[in-house]
């Protein structure tokens, strides 16, 4: 079938969902179908090896030689169900594209399915049902916002419904009003499908490869707990709901997760937090839900929080309120580790090793030398000429350490000894043999990460250590002498981030140094957060303290802007850092000085700012920064901007100004409208 042909059999189609630019039909409706395409379709599946259960619904596209196969295998026995996997099929070039939607927490969903079927199905009527009942809720009224399943779930929350089985029903329906003050907390545990964001973290530092026993106090119906002993780790819960009979077991891991928020009484929340900081043996995480005030408004305010719809209660906090509140009950630290999410140590060396980790850039070092005998008259060289393997294994520990081995720190010790003799020998030898210019800049960021590791312990007001793990007490001596001049140096540093002048100067040579970054003179300096460990070391130690207050970068965020002058830090997140003009969907501003956040969401798609120039925060080396960069120059002079600078608009105005010269971008393309109807 060739793409013509198809284009024609497409427009016969009168059945189906149909869209602009596609038609949804569910596989069953293929006997309507003129005979050529329903044989295609399933021909295409099979030459991919798509299973047949694997695919139930086809989107085929009015304008283009495409179709998708999607998966949605509980299109019949729910009322909006989540899609769990597309396969993109390009026609034209013969290539395809599977997207998995299985874990994902916002997958997009299904509405009107009474229009992918056939008007005999039997299940016409009850979906035609659901569909009516959206519309007399109201769900439809903006239907560009309805297509995730998050966005869709607070839609129906927002016009008081909830769903029961997948149907729509007022959510007074299940509150009396003699239960207003009769919280429901069995309600709280929701069920999830993948792992919370606390444990999440914990897979990110490692803590879950089974080295670690965990405890959930407040496990809820369990759901972590399954997917933990799943892969075989030791972990264990109760819950007062779900699981009280299950007894309180000491851990070395203790996970709090969303318990402090749904407890209203304040003294039992208290007990909560000491009963599960007495069962930690190495360290506790605590997690609780954060919301700004405007959001809180909207719901029955009780005791320190809210009634939520489902008669829950809910204690919304800030991220420096939690924080403020464990140290205060648990007179220790506690990190941040995400908005919401942090971590108390009770094992002290536990806690450096992991601050340590969080700060110190892992390198892999590229060999570019070989040790070569000199004129075979060192026996010592020659012997590490013949077990070069032994040498460069050596040597690469010398470069991620930045410093001579211990002996308990590298495998090979015991043959190295025996061989050469002492690590120090050994260095010396390879010394004359590597380029050394390697191990240089390997002690150097080993020991700026130390000082920024030195400093952010000054910045939140840590007690010093009264012991430190061996490691540390090597990298100490090693790089600064002793332990009162790394002190020293890091309170130097610390000092400085707030020399206004001293910090615009390193954001003009970080500016200068970075593969890519946009400087605004005298205001900020905006990159990649992959860049961050590229910048110099004050710079680091800036974003490090703004960070502290945050937690960890994870994966929704995409760009850093650097405040020159006001001790401020604004992450931005994307809907899709990788098209050519993503569009900013949340931003974060940190105030160091006043010691808060700001999160700002853009839930108004037409007024999210689109990120024009994006070729200006892409290195040369990035794929497709010459496409991204000719596509920028063409886009900026059709709108008559500057295509070597940061440029702000909103999206409608953007698509306001492509529309009044009848263009529209497609990937790294700018179409004329007769071109997008002809494709």
């Amino acid at each position: 079938m060739d793409q013509p042909l198809f284009q024609t059999l497409v427009k016969q189609i009168n059945i189906g969902k149909h869209l602009p630019d596609a038609i949804y039909l569910h596989k069953d409706t293929f006997s309507e179908l003129p005979d050529a395409l329903a044989q295609f379709i399933p021909a295409v599946a099979k030459a991919l090896n798509i299973p047949e259960n694997d695919w139930h619904l086809v989107k085929l596209f009015k304008k283009e030689f495409r179709l998708s196969l999607l998966s949605y295998p509980d299109f019949y026995t729910y009322a909006y169900p989540s899609l769990k996997q597309s396969v993109n099929v390009n026609l034209t070039k013969l290539t395809h594209k599977i997207t998995d939607y299985t874990n994902s927490a916002n997958p997009p969903i299904l509405h009107r399915k009474e229009t992918m079927i056939l008007a005999n199905s039997p299940y016409i009527e009850e979906f035609k049902a659901i569909t009516e009942e959206g519309e007399n809720a109201g769900l439809y009224e903006n239907t560009r916002i309805i297509g995730f399943k998050t966005s869709w779930e607070n839609i129906i929350q927002r016009k008081g419904y909830e769903l029961v089985d997948g149907r729509l029903f007022r959510s007074s329906t299940f509150h009396q009003p003699e239960q207003t003050h009769g919280i429901d907390r069995h309600k709280t545990a929701i069920v999830r499908h993948e792992l919370s964001a606390p444990m999440k973290t914990l897979v990110k530092h490692g803590y879950l490869e089974g080295d670690y026993s965990i405890f959930d106090y407040g496990c809820g119906r369990g759901d972590d707990l399954r997917e933990l002993e799943a892969h075989g780790l030791d972990a264990l819960g109760w819950d007062p709901n779900y699981q009280p009979d299950n007894e309180q077991i000491h851990s070395d891991i203790v996970n709090l997760g969303f318990v402090l928020n749904v407890i209203e009484d304040q003294d039992e929340r208290l007990e909560a937090i000491l009963n599960a900081w007495a069962l930690t043996q190495k360290f506790l995480i605590v997690s609780v839900m954060l919301a700004n005030d405007n959001y809180i408004a909207q719901f029955t305010p009780y005791k320190d929080g809210v009634i939520t719809s489902r008669n829950t209660f809910q204690k919304y906090y800030a991220q420096s309120e939690i924080k403020n509140y464990i140290e205060r009950n648990l007179q220790e630290e506690a990190i941040p580790v995400a908005p919401g999410i942090f971590y108390v140590f009770k094992d002290k060396l536990e806690e450096q090793e992991y601050l340590q980790r969080k700060f110190k850039r892992h390198h892999q070092w590229q060999q570019l030398t070989s040790p070569q005998p000199i004129e075979a008259k060192d026996k010592a060289k020659l012997l590490i000429t013949q077990h070069q393997e032994l040498f460069n294994a050596f040597w690469g520990s010398c470069l991620e350490l930045g410093r001579i081995p211990a002996n308990d720190e590298f495998s090979g010790s015991v043959q190295i000894r025996e061989l050469i003799g002492s690590h120090k020998k050994t260095f010396g030898l390879l010394e004359e043999l590597f380029d050394t210019h390697e191990f240089k800049q390997a002690e150097k960021n080993r020991k700026e990460d130390l000082l920024l590791y030195f400093a952010m312990g000054l910045f939140e007001k840590r007690k010093p250590y009264t012991h430190q793990p061996e490691a540390l007490k090597r990298d100490i001596k090693a790089l600064f002498g002793d332990y009162k001049t790394a002190q020293h140096l890091a309170t130097e540093l610390l000092f400085a981030i707030s020399d206004t002048e001293l910090v615009e100067r390193q954001c003009e040579k970080a500016h200068a140094i970075l593969p890519a970054s946009v400087l605004n003179q005298g205001h900020s300096l905006i990159l990649h957060k992959q860049l961050i460990n590229d910048l110099p070391l004050l710079l680091r130690t800036y974003t490090g303290a703004a960070l502290q207050m945050y937690g960890e970068l994870d994966d929704e965020i995409d760009l850093i802007k650097i405040h020159m002058t006001s001790g401020k830090l604004t992450l931005t997140s994307y809907d899709d850092f990788e098209q050519s003009v993503p569009y900013l969907v949340e931003r974060t501003k940190i105030k160091m000085a006043d010691q808060d956040i700001d999160f700002f969401d853009y839930v108004e798609e037409n007024r999210r700012p689109p990120l024009l120039n994006k070729h200006l925060y892409m290195g040369k080396e990035t794929e497709n920064y010459t496409k991204q960069l000719s596509f920028d120059k063409r886009l900026a002079k059709l709108m008559q901007y500057d295509y070597q600078k940061e440029t702000m608009l909103h999206r409608f105005e953007l698509e306001d100004k492509l529309k009044n010269i009848r263009k529209k971008i497609k990937k790294y393309q700018l179409m004329t409208s007769n071109a997008l109807l002809n494709s």
